[in-house]
């Protein structure tokens, strides 16, 4: 069942609808707050919806980036089974 959890982000209150557990709907907030705040610093302006978007945009980088890891990661875990696959054959054909 949904519950709401009110969230700032941006010095904004936000009612937030959902199943998860509130205490990582905040986590996720105060994440998302921090990544405005680092944005802001970084390239002034009082434009907030070009400040979410560019915020939008970084966050989808790091999901981006971290799926290319996890893919590459994965990729090496197999190469290394089937090397040690092929060894384990080698060294029982070899009795």
């Amino acid at each position: 069942m949904p519950g709401v959890v009110t969230v700032e982000i941006g010095g904004q209150r936000y009612p937030i609808r959902s199943t998860l557990d509130p205490a990582y709907v905040i986590e996720l907030a105060a994440y998302v707050d921090q990544k405005m705040r680092a944005a802001s610093e970084a390239v002034p302006t009082t434009d907030m919806l070009s400040l979410a978007i560019l915020v939008a945009l970084n966050l989808a980088d790091e999901c981006f980036r971290t799926r290319q890891n996890q893919s590459a990661s994965h990729g090496e875990l197999h190469e290394r089974t089937l090397r040690i696959e092929q060894l384990v054959d080698q060294a029982l054909s070899a009795q």
